[in-house]
């Protein structure tokens, strides 16, 4: 789990940098400040490898819910940032960055969690009826 806040951290800098340097302000913006998107991503990483462990552990088809459940978060994560839009002295640059910043976590986190928390097969209904 480190590896992944680590690694989402550094690439999240990356776009921080970036969307600075093309004029959005993390004063204005205070995601794109480290100290507000490390803790976040730590805690998006977090809370997704909970949900990841109890999706594996509970659901019949895992990766099925999985791949409905990730697309379905990253999105409704966006939310907030949307949001931002009309704040005044947010550029559209530094908004858009945020939202990257959400993608990246969960680009660099489903990975990582597939080889360190790795998906059973997807256990049949007859199985599961019997068992």
């Amino acid at each position: 789990m480190l590896a992944t806040i680590v690694l989402a951290s550094a690439v999240n800098t990356a776009v921080s940098f970036a969307a600075q340097e093309l004029g959005a302000s993390a004063e204005v913006i205070q995601g794109l400040a480290p100290q507000a998107y490390v803790f976040l991503t730590a805690i998006g990483v977090v809370v997704a490898a909970v949900a990841w462990a109890l999706i594996r552990r509970r659901a019949a088809r895992p990766n099925a819910v999985l791949r409905k459940v990730v697309p379905i978060v990253v999105a409704v994560s966006l939310v907030p940032d949307l949001l931002l839009f009309g704040m005044p002295g947010a550029s559209p640059v530094g908004v858009i960055a945020l939202m990257l910043m959400h993608v990246v976590v969960a680009a660099v986190a489903v990975p990582i969690f597939r080889k360190v928390l790795p998906l059973p097969a997807d256990r049949s209904q007859d199985a599961t009826v019997r068992a």
